[in-house]
Order: C-alpha cells, then structure tokens, then sequence
C-alpha cells in the first residue's frame, strides 16, 4: 500500500540519503539482516565516512533538519555524522527504514540483487515473503525476499505519520538503496516493482523527494 497515495501535497521537505561505503559494499555481500549486521562488522568504511561528511558538508540542508535512519550500522553511523555537521538533534531511529530483507540471498553476492531486481519487473516478486524482522508468514516466497509492495508500505507509512507529527520542517531520511528506491517510486505515485527504472542511489548520496 502506498500511504502517500491521499496527499494532494506534502506540509514537509523530504530528502533522502543512501548510507556511505560499508565494509559489505567492499565484501560484496548482501546483508539484510538485523540480526547479522548486529552479529557483525559491516559498518562504513573510511571511505564511506569521508562520504558521508562529503556529503552532510555540501547538502544545504538547516541545523533543524529531523533525521531519521535506520537501525543498521551503516546508515546509523552515516546519519550521525550528517548530524554531526549539521548541528541537529539526535538521530531517531525506525525500523520501517531498515534494508529489504533479501532472504535466501542473505550473505552470498551483490551480484544476486540483479535476480530480485528481475523478478521484481516481472511482477514474480510480489507474493507474500518475509518481513522485515525476518518472519516467514504463510505463503511467502521460498527465497524469502520481502516484495516491493511490503517496503513500499512500510516507508511510506512512515513518511504519512511524520506528515502528521510535522509541518514545514526539513526531514532526512537515511537507508538503503532499494528502500530509497521504492520510497522514490511512492512518491512518484510509481509501481514499485518498477523501482529500478529509476537512478540509482550512490552512496551518501542525498536526494530530494
């Protein structure tokens, strides 16, 4: 469900901001997973810092900015140091920003995004699977991928409730390059199974919604 789909217009600037090199973007692992990024280390790198700042430095956005993040370590630490820069209040975290949970493809290679990205197109991936807390409800896929549709309903939920909570304020949000993506697609009112016909996310990047 995209919860944007009623707004006629938005009382808030978004932005968004994929995290900075982490040590699995090195590794070319796939981590999706909570559980494994708290069970490892797959934090940013120091490039993935200098980016970062970069980043946070060249933004233009105000001390104001409310940043939310998600709870793994790479954008957790890549929200900080935007913080950091910018002067603003603590970083709140949500879990409705965490990475699509990936399933079966959990701790093999990056080069598999390309397989959930395919089915995603072809509209295969949109059955029940795994959420992002990592259960398997009845009917889910047995590679586990959590759908386009899922991510879309958890992101923009939470877009809908800080649209409830705030006015007139500058919101970063700080995730992961298929979250953001699917985010995107929902603000452009998009199929998000189509999500990767938009330009991807490098890291630390931000882009305004």
């Amino acid at each position: 469900m995209n919860h944007l789909s009623g707004l006629d217009r938005l009382a808030n600037n978004f932005s968004v901001m994929r995290h900075g090199q982490s040590k699995a973007n090195v590794e070319g692992i796939i981590v999706s997973r909570v559980e494994n990024d708290r069970s490892g280390d797959y934090g940013l790198t120091e490039l993935g810092r200098k980016q970062a700042l970069t980043a946070a430095q060249g933004c233009g956005l105000p001390a104001g900015t409310l940043i939310f993040s998600s709870d793994f370590a790479r954008a957790r630490q890549t929200a900080r140091i935007v913080r950091d820069q910018l002067g603003a209040v603590d970083v709140v975290l949500a879990q409705a920003l965490r990475e699509r949970c990936f399933g079966a493809w959990e701790g093999t290679s990056t080069d598999n995004y390309a397989r959930v990205w395919a089915a995603d197109e072809a509209g295969t991936g949109e059955a029940g699977a795994t959420q992002p807390d990592g259960g398997q409800p009845d009917g889910g896929q047995p590679d586990g991928v959590e759908p386009a549709s899922a991510v879309l309903d958890r992101a923009t939920a939470l877009v809908a409730d800080l649209e409830r909570r705030y006015s007139g304020r500058d919101i970063l949000l700080v995730s992961h390059g298929d979250t953001l993506q699917i985010l995107q697609a929902g603000f452009l009112r998009m199929d998000p199974s189509a999500h990767r016909r938009l330009p991807a996310l490098e890291t630390a990047e931000i882009r305004r919604l």
